[in-house]
């Protein structure tokens, strides 16, 4: 061994510890989603009786409590014990977890739902059949039939088949369903993690997230949940462009035009929506100044550059002429109104939007409200507050501008499916005005105590997040009804590969494409 060998060594060790920390951050965060799926697939239960879906949620919420508790106890164990760094990597890895506990309770609900079936989520009915087709043209080589879909999704969907199923995409794509899900909570932390501290990561990214989280097709919702943080971290970088070095500007541009570049084909409808709240939040934050303009611009051009050269072909294929008619029930809704998705399924809804306290408005929309302006007024000039309220001011005017032209063009464009992007937004601000008003709390006197509140905290998400996490698993429960519900229930009904019926198929009866009587409450447009 040279004598240089040591000094390599001692020169790498502190940025291995540094990469550490994350990386354990990470590692538990799936590690927490895989231990939960795992778990659902010893929940013994017919998945199409009700009573067994209440049991398999009850055994699901008695895993996800007693790990969540143990967690706690290894924290507090940490405090007593160690104390100083050791505490603070195990709180680290405490809420990483939890982030993954908590999609892994809904990723374990899907694995009790499709118990029995080899099928995903809707058999080969409505979109699932047209991706599984769509990604099995991929398979056999003929390529992409559908230039307007997300490719990444599409080609993800048929390496996955091509790997472990035989080129089976139907069974890739309900590995993509389970475990879409299952990483919704980690990706949701991970990203926030660039943004905020651990715990403030998990209360204001992950919480807020299971108000949008869908395992039927998750890359949608995991775009959506992951690009808000990077719009934050791109602000807070261009506030910083103008005083870095010439290298630093174009290494870190190349690295954001990649970075927007694989969330975009995996779903652009965010990006499109945001884009104009993400170059105001930059307008109104840069520090304006002569010297540091030319910074901002290279850094700004490369980006688009980059972008342009990865996705400018796939942004030419989407505009020409890409036209969606799809109208859903909530194409015909009060587009004001998107504090709750019910599901865009077809059919009698009953009253929609429900009734609300204050001239229509629910107490829940005025909360929301209210604390996007309680985030504005506390996180002033801060880039989290300011630029997640101009994604939502920006998306709020192209859901209005869009929604407004419906009569005339006969066309809906996707304008309700950004409801589920506000929500977001708002509950992001919500929860961001408590972890300002936090901050703000532990410099008064006298001094609160750091575990009390670390446990505190992490006490109530725990409960939140399985009461949550029990309360969507349930929606997706098999039932013949006018719901998601019905999704598993044509799973469950379709006959398998083999020709025999699934395990628990209702009276041991199937068909070919499983139960279609969803069929029947699908209408046309009103007008044109």
């Amino acid at each position: 061994m040279t004598d240089g060998m040591p000094n390599r060594w001692s020169a790498a060790r502190p940025v291995l510890r540094r990469a550490a920390r994350p990386a354990g951050e990470v590692v538990a965060a799936l590690g927490g989603a895989a231990v939960m799926v795992l778990a659902a697939r010893f929940v013994d239960v017919d998945p199409l009786d009700r009573t067994g879906q209440v049991s398999a949620l009850a055994a699901l919420q008695v895993r996800f409590s007693v790990l969540g508790v143990v967690l706690l106890g290894a924290l507090l164990g940490a405090h007593r014990w160690w104390g100083g760094r050791r505490y603070l990597a195990v709180k680290h890895l405490v809420c990483a977890a939890f982030a993954g506990l908590a999609s892994g309770f809904l990723a374990g609900g899907i694995v009790v739902a499709l118990k029995g079936t080899p099928w995903p989520l809707f058999g080969l009915s409505g979109d699932t059949g047209r991706l599984v087709e769509w990604s099995a043209s991929i398979v056999h080589g003929h390529g992409n039939p559908n230039p307007t879909y997300p490719p990444l999704t599409l080609h993800a969907l048929a390496w996955w088949a091509q790997l472990f199923h035989h080129g089976d995409t139907a069974a890739a794509f309900r590995d993509m369903e389970i475990g879409g899900a299952a990483v919704t909570g980690p990706a949701a932390y991970v990203a926030w993690r660039f943004v905020l501290s651990p715990l403030w990561a998990l209360v204001v990214g992950v919480v807020p997230a299971y108000a949008i989280i869908d395992p039927y097709k998750p890359y949608g919702a995991i775009v959506m949940i992951v690009l808000l943080p990077v719009f934050v971290v791109s602000v807070r970088h261009t506030m910083r462009v103008g005083g870095m070095a010439w290298r630093g500007v174009l290494v870190s541009a190349v690295l954001f035009g990649l970075l927007y570049s694989v969330l975009f084909l995996t779903y652009p409808g965010s990006s499109l929506w945001s884009a104009p709240g993400l170059v105001a939040a930059v307008l109104l934050l840069f520090p304006w100044a002569r010297d540091r303009v030319w910074k901002l611009v290279a850094f700004v051009g490369v980006t688009v550059a980059v972008f342009g050269v990865l996705c400018g072909w796939y942004v030419k294929d989407l505009g020409s002429g890409t036209v969606d008619r799809a109208y859903g029930f909530d194409a015909y809704t009060d587009p004001a109104f998107f504090s709750m998705w019910r599901t865009d399924m077809p059919g009698d809804v009953g009253q929609w939007p429900p009734p609300g306290e204050l001239a229509g408005v629910g107490l829940f929309s005025v909360l929301t409200f209210a604390g996007l302006g309680m985030a504005l007024w506390l996180g002033w000039r801060r880039p989290l507050a300011v630029t997640v309220a101009c994604v939502f001011a920006g998306t709020w005017l192209w859901r209005m501008e869009v929604a407004s032209r419906m009569w005339a063009t006969g066309t809906v464009q996707l304008w309700p499916r950004t409801g589920n992007q506000l929500l977001y937004c708002v509950l992001v601000l919500g929860a961001a005005a408590t972890a300002f008003a936090a901050s703000r709390l532990a410099s008064w006197p006298p001094m609160p105590s750091r575990l009390g509140a670390h446990v505190g905290v992490l006490a109530a998400v725990l409960l939140v997040l399985g009461s949550a996490a029990s309360s969507v698993s349930d929606y997706w429960m098999p039932a013949k009804t006018n719901s998601y519900k019905i999704l598993a229930y044509v799973s469950q009904t379709m006959r398998k590969p083999d020709g025999s019926c699934p395990k628990y198929a209702p009276n041991h009866e199937c068909s070919a494409t499983g139960d279609q009587s969803w069929m029947n409450n699908f209408a046309g447009p009103r007008n044109h």
